[in-house]
C-alpha cells in the first residue's frame, strides 16, 4: 500500500483573522495569521494534509515557507513512494538551509498521508499512545488586560487550569500588577510566565527574581537567545524552573543548552524541529539531561495542533502539557472540518486514521491570502 507514489502537490497560503491583539517580548500580532497548508496526492487517491505555521520574528516568514514547498521541496516529492518519507525528510534537509515550519508541514503531511493509506493514527506511526488526555495551556498577552480577565473567566468555566502570562512588552509594573490579580482572583490556575526574550541584560536578575516571587510553574525565555551564559547566571539566581524556547530549535541546540546549563526544562516546537521526528528527539534529549519539556506552539491552526498533538501524545518525556489553543481561543474561525478536539481543560487525541481531522476545502479557498503568489 505504501508503494504508492504521491503525484500531487497543493499549497494554500492563507491569512486567518484573529479575535484582538498580542503583544510578546519579540513583537505583536493583530489582525491575521498567515500560514502555509500543503496537501500530498497518492496515486490511489489518499491525501496528507500539514502546516507551515511561521512568524517573523522567531522562525521565518510565511513567504520563505510558501517558496521552500513549492520551489525547493517539491521536486523530492513528487514521484516518491509514500513509504520513502524518511529518505525524503532527509533530502528536504539538505535542500534547503533553515525553513523548519515548511519542513514540519512536509513531514506533517507525509505521516499523514502514511497514516490515512495504512489506517493508523499518526501517533501510532511515531511509537504509540503514551497519553491520550494533554492538559491544555492558554496564553495570556492582550494588552488590554480586562479582555484577558473576561477570557481567564472562561478558561475557568470550560475546565481549563493552566494560563501562561506574556510579559516583558509593557514594563514591569504591568507584568507585575497582572500577576497580583490573577493569584487574587484565579487562585486555582497554575501559572506560567514567558519574556519571549523580552529583557534586556541589565534589567533581567531584577525581574525575574520579582516574577519568582510568585511562585509559577516556571519563568520561559527571559532573554535573546543567544545569551547562554546569561541565561544560567539566572538560572542560577532563582528558585523556580527556567526553561529555553527560541534558544533551542532542534537538536543541535539542545546538545550545547544541556552543556552550559542554561535552562532546566525546554519548549518543544514542531515549526522550530523541522519535523515531529526532529521534536521528539529534543524531547528525549532534555529528559536524558533531567530536563523537562512542554509542547509549545507557533500562531497555528488547528491543523497545526494536531501534528503537535499527535507527536506530544507518543512522546512521554513531554511532561507539561500542551499550549494548541488558538484554534478555539485565538481565530476567528479554524480551518479543520470538526472542531479541535478539547475537553474539559485537555487536548483528546484522535483516534482514527492520520491526523483524525482534515481541513475544510471551501475555508481554504475563503481565508486564501490574495497578496501571495
Amino acid at each position: 500500500m505504501l508503494d504508492q507514489k504521491i503525484v500531487a502537490m497543493d499549497l494554500w497560503p492563507l491569512a486567518l483573522p484573529v479575535v484582538s491583539r498580542r503583544d510578546h517580548g519579540i513583537g505583536s500580532v493583530s489582525g491575521s495569521v498567515e500560514v502555509i497548508v500543503v496537501r500530498l496526492r497518492a496515486e490511489g487517491g489518499a491525501e496528507g494534509w500539514g502546516e507551515a505555521s511561521p512568524w517573523v520574528v522567531f522562525t521565518g516568514s510565511p513567504e520563505a515557507s510558501f517558496a521552500a514547498l513549492d520551489r525547493y521541496l517539491r521536486p523530492l516529492v513528487l514521484g516518491r513512494r509514500v513509504a520513502d518519507r524518511a529518505a525524503i525528510m532527509a533530502d528536504a534537509a539538505r535542500a534547503v538551509a533553515n525553513c523548519p515550519e515548511a519542513k514540519a508541514a512536509l513531514d506533517t503531511a507525509l505521516l499523514d498521508l502514511t497514516g490515512q493509506i495504512s489506517g493508523l493514527p499518526v501517533w501510532a506511526l511515531l511509537g504509540g499512545l503514551a497519553q491520550a488526555r494533554l492538559p491544555l495551556s492558554v496564553s495570556i498577552a492582550d494588552p488590554d488586560f480586562d479582555a484577558d480577565l473576561e477570557l481567564m473567566a472562561r478558561l475557568r468555566a470550560e475546565g481549563v487550569g493552566i494560563i501562561k502570562l506574556k510579559a516583558g512588552f509593557a514594563g514591569h509594573a504591568f507584568d507585575i500588577k497582572r500577576l497580583e490579580k490573577i493569584a487574587q482572583d484565579f487562585p486555582e490556575f497554575r501559572v506560567r510566565v514567558d519574556f519571549n526574550q523580552g529583557l534586556t541584560p541589565d534589567e533581567a536578575e531584577r525581574r525575574v527574581r520579582d516574577v519568582a516571587s510568585f511562585a509559577p510553574d516556571f519563568i520561559e525565555q527571559p532573554v535573546a537567545a543567544h545569551q547562554f551564559t546569561l541565561m544560567a547566571r539566572l538560572r542560577d539566581c532563582i528558585d523556580v524552573p527556567l526553561l529555553a524556547d527560541e534558544s533551542v530549535f532542534g537538536p543541535e541546540d539542545m546538545t550545547r543548552a544541556a552543556r552550559e546549563g542554561i535552562c532546566d526544562g525546554v519548549s518543544i516546537k514542531i515549526m522550530k524541529a523541522g519535523s515531529l521526528g526532529r521534536a521528539q528527539t529534543v524531547a528525549r534529549m532534555a529528559a536524558a539531561n533531567g530536563l523537562s519539556a512542554y509542547g509549545g506552539d507557533m500562531f497555528e491552526t488547528g491543523l497545526a495542533h494536531l501534528a503537535g498533538a499527535h507527536m506530544i501524545a507518543a512522546t512521554p518525556e513531554i511532561t507539561l502539557g500542551c499550549e494548541f489553543y488558538q484554534a478555539r481561543y485565538y481565530l476567528q474561525d479554524d480551518l479543520l472540518s470538526a472542531p479541535f478536539p478539547i475537553e474539559n481543560g485537555h487536548v483528546i487525541l484522535p483516534q482514527s486514521p492520520g491526523l483524525g481531522i482534515a481541513p475544510d476545502l471551501e475555508k481554504l479557498n475563503h481565508f486564501k491570502d490574495k497578496r501571495a503568489a
